[in-house]
C-alpha cells in the first residue's frame, strides 16, 4: 500500500489496517491517531513526527523505522519489533511496550513516563536523557543499555537485567 492510499482511506474513516505491508513508506508528520496497524510491516519507514497517539501496533514490524519526535502516547506496541528504530525525542507516555524488541533502538531524550515495558528487550538501547518516571520495566533486559542522565523516578526495575548498563548521572528516586 502506498502512502497516499493509506492517508485517503484514513481520512475516509477507515482505521483498521491490520497486517498491511508499509515497508519503507514515507508518512512524516501524518496524523494517524487511533489507527490499527497490528502485525503491519513498517520496517525502514519514515514516521518522524507522526501522531500515533492511542494507535494499536501490536506485533508490528518497525525494524529500523524513523520515529523521531513521533507521538506514541498511550499506543499499544506490545510485542512490536523496534530493533534499531530511531525514537529520539518521541513521546511514549503511557504506551504499552510489553515484550517489545527495542534492541539497539535510539530513544535519546524520549518521554516514556508511565510506559509499560515488562519483559521488553532493551539490549544496547540508547536512553540518554530519557524520562522513564513511573515506567514498569519489570523483567526487562537492559544489558549494555545507555541510561546516562535518564530519569528513573519511581520506576519498577523488579528482576530487570542491568548488566553492563551505563547509569552515569541517572536520577533514581524511589
Amino acid at each position: 500500500m502506498k502512502a497516499d492510499e493509506l492517508l485517503a482511506q484514513y481520512e475516509n474513516g477507515i482505521r483498521d489496517f491490520t497486517g498491511v505491508n508499509l515497508s519503507e513508506i514515507f508518512l512524516e508528520g501524518a496524523n494517524l491517531s487511533e489507527i490499527i496497524l497490528d502485525g503491519a510491516i513498517l520496517d525502514g519507514a519514515e514516521l518522524s513526527q507522526v501522531n500515533f497517539s492511542k494507535a494499536s501496533l501490536i506485533e508490528a514490524d518497525l525494524n529500523g523505522a524513523n520515529l523521531t519526535q513521533a507521538n506514541l502516547s498511550h499506543a499499544n506496541l506490545s510485542g512490536a519489533i523496534l530493533d534499531g528504530a530511531i525514537l529520539e525525542e518521541a513521546i511514549l507516555d503511557g504506551a504499552n511496550l510489553n515484550q517489545a524488541d527495542l534492541t539497539i533502538a535510539k530513544l535519546i531524550g524520549a518521554s516514556l513516563s508511565e510506559a509499560e515495558l515488562k519483559e521488553a528487550d532493551l539490549t544496547g538501547v540508547s536512553l540518554n536523557e530519557a524520562d522513564l518516571s513511573h515506567a514498569d520495566l519489570a523483567k526487562a533486559d537492559l544489558t549494555q543499555a545507555d541510561l546516562r542522565q535518564a530519569e528513573l523516578n519511581n520506576v519498577n526495575l523488579n528482576q530487570a537485567n542491568l548488566d553492563k548498563a551505563n547509569l552515569e548521572g541517572t536520577i533514581l528516586e524511589p
